[in-house]
Formats: C-alpha cells, structure tokens, sequence
C-alpha cells in the first residue's frame, strides 16, 4: 500500500523525469514542434487526461499552429482545421488565465465541436505566456478516474505551460539568430549543454532513486531532497536559458547588429523585470570587430543596469553622424558618484573605457545618486 509521501515522491519522479525529456528536447535544439510535442505528450500522461493540445496564437489572437496528443492522424483528418481561438480557447488568451470546468457540453462560453470531434466533458485550459504576453494556450480535456480536473492538476499544467512559453520564445530567438548565420555558434552551445547540463539534470535524477523509501522512512527528509531537487532543476533551466541567449551573432551589417541589440534586449527583459527599448536605424557597414566590442559594451551596460541600478526602463540607441559611430545607454536606476575614483569592478565603466580605448574611441559617463545613469560610446567610423 502506497502512502501518500510515496505517492508524492512518485509524481516527483514522473514530473523529474518529463523535464528531463523536455530539456533535453531543448539543448538537442530539436525543432519547435518536436519540443512542444513533449510537452503536450508529458501532460497528459502525468495528468491522467484523455487527450491533450497546445495552440500557438498569432499577434491578433487567432490560434497558427496546434499540437494535440491522444487523437490519431487520422483523427485529425476527418475533424479538419484547427481551431481559430474562438471561444474558451480565445478566452484563455485573451484573458491570461486558467479555467477548470466540470463539463465542457454546458459551458455557455464554448464554440461548440465540428463533425467528427471527440467527446469532451471535463476540461482544464491555461494560458501560455512569455513576459506576459500571450502566446497560446495547453489545456486537456476528459480527466481519467474522476470527473473534473483538480487544482493539482492545474498547478502541474501551469508549469509545463511555462516550459512551452520558454521553448517558443527560445524558437523564435533561435529563428532570428539562425537567419544571421550562427549556426556553428549553435552547434558548439548545443555540444556545451550536452557535455554539462544534461549530466546535471541526471544526477538530480539520480538522487532521487531512493527517495520512496526515504519516505517511508523520515518523509521531512525526503520533502527536503525533493524541494533541493527543484531548486537545482530551476537553476539548470536557467543556465539553459543563458546559454540559448548566448548565441550572439556577428554583425558585418547593420542589420545583423539591430538585430543582435534586440536579441541582448530579450536577455535583460527575461531575467529581470527591466523594460529595454532599441532605437537603431540607417546604420552604416560596420567591422565585425567594432560590432563585437559594441555588443559587449551593451551587454554590460544593460546587466549593470538590471543587477546594481535597479532600473525600471533602459534605452539603447545606436545612430551614426559625424563621422562616428554613437551608442547611447540610459537607465532610470539609483545612479552613483561620478567623482568616486572608478576601480575595474565599479559598474564595469573600466572594462568600458578599455574598450573604447582599444577602437580609438570614448566613453562619457554621466550620473548622479538618483538620477540615472547615462553612457556614451563613441567610435570613429573610419574603423
């Protein structure tokens, strides 16, 4: 008989073992599709539902790609398009929130099924965000041994949902990148998560083997081990995350270094709760050197920004006249003492000033305690 610290340690193993595949899925750099398939197979199997969707939704709401689990091909021939987000599947994205219903057949918000639609009843949808912004929905339908789906369930969907947020997020940058022509810089982040990552997330895995019998046994010990287990897997997610927003690409053009500036952008955005807005436009042919040490600039700027100023919203422009080149940061955090002597880990302004230094360029710095900070870098476009 299965007591209920066993069965808790049971479904941690399961939940372990569905992030596994999703991650790896993710450091594989398998396509989109093929990562949110496991997603939505995982779900529904650790949810005991009958069937299972994803809908990824376009910027006007209407749903542009569907992924489902327990309907076959043929299935899905004969029930034909997709659904477009009208009723409740809209109403998730709309409204940004979950929705568990006894039964789906006398739910007023309901579009209604097409010919040849399965039978649905129970049905527990929840939004998939990224940032707060809306990029589609999970939900499953037909709880098995029960008649609704419970707020365990819920919980257990909302977070393979976040996982679906990140892998479409991480898809998209990874389209953008793709299409500056990194692929060998993937390939050798890819070569990095496999060698490291991944042994991480197996020796989570492995240090739960025991833990049913850990349970029986001192379940507070065991409680213990699985909330280390998902404090460690949290923060392997998190190196996955910066190693994906690592791809930086080289920029020979003005469009791969907006587009690399945006890309940065997405990082700080991400990881913190800073708003970053890019202004580059009608940009000049730069070297890959200049736009190599430009990018490492920003990025330091933007992380100075995000850890030590506590800004709400940061600015990055870059724009050419005058014979140079001029990248403007500006942050509304706490700002400092411009007259303090800067030593080389103050802000990173140092590394800052070699840099430009490097590239017969300046830095100007302007601050003050609580009013933000502003850097300039300014570069001759003779380089």
């Amino acid at each position: 008989m299965i007591n209920p610290w066993q069965a808790r340690a049971l479904r941690a193993e399961a939940h372990l073992a569905a992030l596994d595949g999703a991650i790896r899925g993710i450091s594989g750099v398998l396509s989109l599709d093929h990562v949110l398939q496991l997603i939505v197979d995982a779900v529904r199997d650790l949810a005991d539902a009958q069937y299972a969707a994803l809908g990824i939704a376009d910027a006007t709401g209407r749903i542009e790609r569907f992924l489902t689990s327990g309907i076959s091909e043929a299935e899905r021939e004969r029930i034909g398009a997709v659904p477009q987000g009208h009723g409740l599947l809209g109403l998730i994205i709309r409204e940004g929130q979950s929705f568990r219903i006894l039964d789906l057949v006398t739910d007023p918000r309901r579009h209604g099924f097409p010919p040849h639609h399965p039978e649905m009843h129970a049905f527990l949808g929840v939004p998939v965000t990224f940032n707060g912004r809306p990029l589609g929905d999970l939900y499953l339908t037909n709880k098995r041994g029960a008649p609704e789906f419970s707020p365990d369930d819920q919980l257990l969907v909302e977070r393979f949902a976040l996982h679906a947020g990140l892998a479409i997020q991480n898809a998209r940058l990874s389209e953008r990148v793709q299409a500056l022509a990194v692929v060998e810089e993937r390939e050798r982040i890819g070569r990095d998560l496999h060698d490291g990552i991944i042994g991480r997330i197996y020796a989570v895995a492995l240090s739960l083997d025991d833990l049913p019998e850990i349970m029986a046994n001192s379940p507070e010990t065991a409680a213990a081990r699985v909330d280390r287990a998902i404090d460690a897997l949290n923060a392997t997610i998190g190196e996955i995350r910066n190693f994906i927003f690592g791809l930086r690409p080289g920029s020979e053009d003005a469009g791969g270094l907006t587009a690399a500036l945006e890309t940065l952008a997405d990082e700080i955005r991400m990881t913190s709760a800073v708003d970053v807005v890019v202004h580059a436009a009608d940009l000049p042919v730069i070297s890959d050197e200049v736009a190599d040490e430009l990018l490492k600039v920003t990025r330091e700027a933007l992380s100075n920004a995000a850890r030590h100023a506590e800004a709400n919203h940061v600015s990055v422009r870059v724009s050419a006249g005058a014979g140079e080149l001029r990248l403007e940061i500006s942050d509304d955090g706490r700002g400092f003492d411009t007259s303090t002597p800067i030593s080389a880990d103050h802000h990173g302004l140092a590394n800052m000033r070699r840099r430009a230094e490097q590239l017969q360029g300046r830095l100007e710095v302007s601050s003050g305690t609580g009013l933000g900070t502003r850097i300039i870098l300014l570069l001759p476009l003779a380089r």
